[in-house]
Formats: structure tokens, sequence, C-alpha cells
């Protein structure tokens, strides 16, 4: 099998350490607070949207590492459709591809549910949590950051 080598395009954590360390900051601050295993949940599905490689490999990889099932990684992507995630995960997915997909915004439906499983400051984690996994993928994605590298 021959594979095709995307080239990356700069590493910016060399290039822009400072932001780079605010983004690091931001991440951390995001989890607090977070069930591990719906946090990489969440990640891998913004970056599945973002179509981050980078990022899918690296969360899907922390997930298994966390205990995470092989069906559950395989079927997030069509996760509506699935009888594998809790409610508390579909409300957390739900608001994952809202907040990803902004032009299409978060309704009030989409909202709502998750605030129906998350308490407030919970739920302004997890909307932390979002917003900053889109921030990395967008990063990722732009710089083109190779799977596999650190």
């Amino acid at each position: 099998m021959t594979t095709f080598q995307v080239p990356q395009r700069m590493n910016f954590s060399t290039v822009a350490p400072k932001v780079f360390k605010a983004v690091l900051a931001l991440d951390s601050a995001a989890r607090e607070g977070l069930d591990p295993v719906l946090l990489e949940l969440v990640q891998i599905r913004a970056s599945q949207i973002n179509r981050c490689a980078y990022c899918i490999d690296y969360h899907t990889t922390d997930a298994r590492k966390g205990g995470e099932t092989e069906e559950r990684i395989y079927q997030l992507t069509a996760w509506e459709e699935s009888s594998l995630f809790t409610a508390k995960e579909r409300a957390a997915l739900a608001l994952t591809e809202a907040v990803t997909l902004l032009p299409e915004g978060v309704s009030d439906e989409v909202y709502a549910q998750a605030a129906e499983h998350f308490e407030e400051k919970e739920l302004a984690q997890l909307i932390a949590l979002i917003f900053t996994t889109n921030a990395w993928n967008r990063m990722n994605v732009s710089t083109r950051k190779t799977p596999g590298t650190e």
C-alpha cells in the first residue's frame, strides 16, 4: 500500500510559542471538572467535523488509553443512530456539533438539552472545551500538523 505524505506547513509551537502556550493554558482550564471519557468523545467529534487528522489521531489514541471502546469510537460519527451513548453524552455531542457548526447556531433546544444534563459551571466548562478543541483543529488543519508527531 502506498500512502500520500501531506507536508506540514509549519511548526506552530515553534513559530508562535506565546500563542501556542496561551492555547495550552486555555485547554487546561477548559478541561477542569469534566469527565475524561466525555472530554475525549467531544474532542474526537469536533475534530471529525473539522477534518483535523492530527487531532482525530491524538484524541482517539487518548480515548483508547482511557479505556474507550473501539466500537464507540467507530460509531461516534453516527452517534445519533447509535445506542452506545448515554443521554448526557448525546447532549454533549449535540452541543459539540452546534458550537462547531456555528453558521447554523446553537438552538434553544440543543442548549436546553445540554442544560438538563450539566450544571451551569460544568456546561460552561463543556462549551470552553468545545471552542478550545475548535481552536486546536483550526491551528492544526491550517498548518497541516502531521498525525503521529508531537
